[in-house]
């Protein structure tokens, strides 16, 4: 590599990062996760650190695969496991999307708030349908999944900000964010800039 000295981080390495700062996050967020879910989050994290992960194989080259598509899929599915693994993928993508790339939602109507909810439905389909067996564990994953997606899309937003100061469409993308999905760190990062938010049909005195 240039200059000689520079390391490429091992997989371990990724994820013992992602699980301090995940653990750190949750800390921050006032939010207690099972341990087996936040084992599934970091190895989550890990996964989509390679950016490719995030697209699927097509003849043309790796191609972003829309959540509908994904949900579509999953439905009409008659192999079980396929449809277990579409809708695992469909959950995983949302929280990982909602949680590092929210920023990079333009202001229309497919947004963050369509994420998080596929993204809940898609685990909350998975633990419905693996109560029983090996998947036993991984469907109270699910479950705990889909009733904290909101707060574990805060805490990932926490691990992904790096910068202090936000621009004036930055603040309207967070005053967004908390009217539609009620982000808690939303809310607490506009007051902190003397921002009181205000849902529609409210009045300030």
């Amino acid at each position: 590599m240039p200059g000689g000295d520079a390391e490429l981080l091992t997989v371990s390495d990724v994820r013992e990062f992602f699980r301090e700062a995940l653990a750190t996050a949750l800390e921050q967020q006032h939010l207690q996760v099972r341990d087996h879910t936040e084992h599934y989050v970091v190895n989550l994290l890990a996964m989509f650190a390679r950016t490719e992960a995030l697209f699927e194989p097509g003849a043309d080259g790796l191609k972003w695969k829309p959540l509908a598509v994904l949900l579509a899929e999953a439905i009409e599915s008659e192999d079980d496991e396929r449809r277990f693994r579409t809708l695992q993928r469909l959950g995983d993508v949302a929280l990982f999307v909602s949680g590092f790339l929210a920023n990079g939602f333009p202001r229309r109507l497919v947004d963050i708030d369509y994420h998080i909810a596929m993204g809940g439905r898609a685990y909350g389909a998975l633990a419905k349908s693996a109560p029983r067996g090996p998947r036993r564990v991984l469907a109270t994953v699910f479950a705990e999944l889909e009733d904290k997606f909101q707060p574990l899309v805060d805490a990932l937003n926490d691990i992904s900000e790096s910068a202090a100061s936000r621009s004036q469409r930055d603040v309207l993308r967070l005053y967004d964010l908390w009217r539609k999905t009620g982000s808690r760190r939303a809310h607490r990062l506009l007051t902190r800039l003397g921002i009181q938010p205000l849902a529609f049909g409210t009045a300030a005195h």
